[in-house]
């Protein structure tokens, strides 16, 4: 109970120290116009607070991933789309959301030594990516008809033509197509012996 009190009194330490720091700079800087560029810091920051009191913790706490992960990565799209303007990407953004849960448990076992956690982890943020690459590559075919030759153009053609070879290379080596029968055979004999 104890440590988790300090956990506790050191995140509201470090989000008042945080706060202070931010609305100095905005003080000292106002011609910058910091707060309508960097506010999703704010999100960004809580994240990072969070995974303070993960490891201020310990691992009692490793659950504590989850939640940080998940703060800090939305924080990190609101970041992007703030400096670029491209809010039409929460089309397919939630899917990045997705795929932190999947990292934030993958974090919770691997800091709390929970293999299966670690695997469960790895399973979500495979299908996260998975759904992102297919909604961002129909959305962005979408939006970015007709608009000039840029970066977007280009990614996600090309990560749905790799996600297609990842797909049926898996195929392939689960089906065992490829695999000659000398290496069946020593398959079925290591099997045997086990």
């Amino acid at each position: 109970m104890n440590s988790q009190r300090n956990a506790g009194s050191l995140v509201v330490g470090a989000l008042l120290i945080a706060s202070g720091i931010i609305a100095l700079f905005g003080q000292f800087f106002q011609g910058l116009n910091y707060w309508s560029t960097f506010w999703p810091f704010i999100i960004i920051g809580l994240g990072v607070m969070f995974f303070v009191g993960m490891f201020a913790g310990g691992r009692s706490v490793s659950g504590l991933a989850v939640p940080a992960t998940i703060i800090t990565v939305i924080g990190l799209i609101l970041f992007y789309q703030n400096l670029t303007g491209h809010w039409e990407s929460w089309s397919y953004a939630w899917t990045i959301i997705l795929t932190s849960v999947g990292l934030g448990i993958f974090l919770m076992g691997a800091y709390g030594g929970n293999a299966g956690q670690q695997r469960s982890g790895l399973g979500l943020m495979r299908v996260g990516l998975i759904l992102f690459i297919l909604f961002g590559g129909f959305f962005e075919l979408i939006f970015s008809a007709g608009a000039r030759f840029g970066l977007r153009q280009v990614v996600f053609p090309v990560a749905l033509i790799l996600l297609g070879l990842y797909l049926i290379y898996n195929h392939m080596r689960s089906s065992g197509v490829g695999t000659s029968e000398n290496e069946i055979s020593s398959t079925n004999d290591l099997e045997e012996k086990l």
